[in-house]
This record gives C-alpha cells, structure tokens and sequence, in this order.
C-alpha cells in the first residue's frame, strides 16, 4: 500500500507538510526521523465518540488531531516528551481548517508523570473519558535501535515498560472511561498483564497488511474498572493480493471514518 499521506511538499525548515483523510488533516513533520503513518489514522479511528480525550505520545498530533477532525465536539490534550514534536502539534492543531488550537491543549511532559501530584496540571486525574496511545513499540531485546535519535525516542521501550502507559491512562481517566491503543502483536502477553486488575472488557482487533499475512498490528480497546473477559473482533486486511487499498482502508485512511460503530 501507498502512504497514507495523499502528498509531500518540503518546506524550507527541514520539515514537510503532508495531507492525510484525503486532505481533510495536514501535518508539518520532520523529514528525518519518526513519521506519522497508517499506525496513527487506524489508532484514531478505532476510539469511540468522547468528550474530552487524551492521546498520549502524540508525536506530531498525527493521531489526536485525525480524531479531533472525526468528532467535531471533542476537547483533545496531546501529551509528547520530545518539546520540538510537540511545539509541531501545537502549530499542527492551528493549522487546520478549522482551527483547532481552541480545543486542542499540547503537554509536554512524560507519561510517567501524568495524573500525579508531582506531575503537570493537564491532563487533569479522573478528568478524561478516552486515552489514545501509540506507545514506542520495537523492545530493544529484539529489535536494533534507530540511530537517529527521534526515531529511538518514538519506537523503543521494552514490552514490559508499556505498563508504565497503560498505569497512566488509568490515572487520566474517569471511571468507566475507555482506552484505544495500537501495538504489535509480539506485546499481547505485556499488554494483557497491563490491563489486568486496571481494564476489562478488553477487545482485540487483528491487522493485517494483506490476505493470508500475519497480522502485524493489534488494536485494543478497554474500559477503567471493568471485569468482562477480553474479547476478539473481526479483523482488518489493509490491502487485496494485488496490493490495492481494501474498502475498509479507503474508508478510514482516507475518508476519516471510523472502524466499527461510533
């Protein structure tokens, strides 16, 4: 499959200025580094509707900010340790059309120390009802570490530190409030003893990047407090055996839409 930006103007300043949801979110980033990719459009189409929502390791805001297009009326904080990543995400939210700098709030902070009293005064304890992540997701017992710094920084931490997200989001969110993440399938046995005892009604979606590959991405939706068992949804194939775009990902790398009901 293509990129999921629809185009890629450099600008002067090292960064470029690309289209996502068919023009409908535009996204100044790095041309070295990480960068915003399917990962962010298919974790912001998987949460449901919310009033305020938190993505946590927001990068450049690629996955908040294609939320906050989907659902007009959500408040948004995005949460980003690297301070120039999220300077971009704040320049990205005024940048829309509309504006969304009104309703959108850029930390800069580490997860680590969200919703303590240690910890910076937004996002706010118990105040939120959706926490988004994309946590870095190579464990650098398996994978090598990118030498660029940024990357590094946006894909490695250990399977086992993702407990550190998933102890956050349960400290943003309000009781019963829902969790939307995004990670590879090599960290189901760290995400599921992460959850437990903090999130049930777990649900587990496959993706795959085309028919008859192993999926290699999992998108996990839960509830603060629940105990209902975990549960599996249908999968999503991004691509047909001749590569073309299925209509599931037209739909939501593309149009904006949702995966599932709203």
């Amino acid at each position: 499959m293509s990129a999921p930006g629809d185009d890629e103007t450099p600008t002067d300043d090292g960064l470029s200025d690309d289209a996502f949801l068919g023009g409908r979110l535009r996204l100044l980033q790095p041309l070295r580094g990480h960068r915003a990719g399917h990962d962010a459009l298919l974790l912001a189409a998987s949460a449901p509707y919310a009033g305020c929502a938190v993505d946590l390791g927001a990068g450049v805001g690629a996955a908040g900010l294609a939320f906050a297009v989907r659902v007009p009326t959500a408040a948004l904080t995005l949460v980003e340790i690297d301070p120039a990543l999220a300077a971009l995400a704040a320049r990205n939210a005024a940048r829309q059309a509309p504006n969304l700098a009104a309703r959108v709030k850029v930390v800069n902070a580490d997860v680590a120390r969200l919703g303590r009293p240690s910890g910076p005064e937004a996002p706010a304890a118990g105040a939120a009802d959706l926490v988004l992540m994309n946590p870095p997701f190579n464990d650098p017992a398996r994978h090598r570490a990118s030498p660029h710094a940024g990357r590094a920084l946006a894909h490695a931490i250990a399977d086992a530190d993702v407990e550190i997200w998933l102890r956050a989001a349960e400290r943003l969110l309000a009781p019963g409030g829902r969790l939307a993440l995004i990670h590879r399938p090599q960290a189901i046995e760290a995400l599921l003893a992460g959850l437990k005892g903090r999130f049930g009604a777990v649900t587990i979606r496959p993706v795959h990047p085309s028919p008859g590959a192993p999926a290699h991405r999992l998108l996990i939706g839960a509830l603060k407090g629940r105990r209902t068992a975990p549960a599996f949804l249908p999968a999503i194939t991004l691509a047909d055996g001749a590569g073309r775009p299925s209509t599931l990902a037209e739909h939501v790398l593309r149009a904006g839409g949702a995966i599932g009901p709203e």
